[in-house]
């Protein structure tokens, strides 16, 4: 996985440890409606014999097919612009295309991680980390790919 933003900012003599990305999940809503999308497409065309059915059913088609490409190709902008880093002597999150978010905490100002998995993040193989720094609040990460790995890197130094 491409971290630019997370080499760019490296201190001299760091390295990165691990990286990781948003999972796949992110596109759920985009899936559910493609998946709407076909299933009303494939309803016109089996009422084609009714015209104004056939015709109202492909153009909600037409509707979710644009709702479902608008949906996915936001997903695909904020997962390629999300970059997720554990260096040797941080922790790096940035995420946005330009106006920029970005969360750098040194590992030993790390105080606890947590990790929310639901069923189907435990199945899948993602979750919300939260970060919780010395006097600080809690920074949480959502939908991030294999975040027990990730917080073993994070607590692992």
């Amino acid at each position: 996985m491409p971290v630019r933003y997370v080499r760019r900012v490296l201190q001299p003599g760091e390295t990165i440890v691990y990286s990781t990305k948003l999972h796949w999940i992110i596109y759920r809503w985009a899936i559910f409606l493609i998946i709407l999308c076909i299933i009303t497409a494939v309803s016109a065309w089996y009422t084609a014999d009714n015209k104004n059915l056939s015709l109202a059913l492909a153009i909600a088609a037409m509707i979710l097919g644009l709702l479902a490409l608008s949906s996915a190709v936001g997903k695909f902008v904020k997962r390629w612009t999300t970059e997720l880093a554990v260096t040797d002597r941080r922790v790096i999150y940035k995420e946005r295309l330009i106006a920029r978010r970005t969360l750098e905490m040194n590992r030993s100002r790390v105080e606890s991680v947590d990790v929310y998995q639901s069923i189907l993040g435990r199945l899948l193989g993602y979750g919300t980390i939260t970060l919780r720094g010395t006097g600080g609040s809690g920074e949480p990460m959502p939908n991030i790919e294999h975040p027990l790995t990730f917080r073993s890197y994070i607590t692992a130094g």
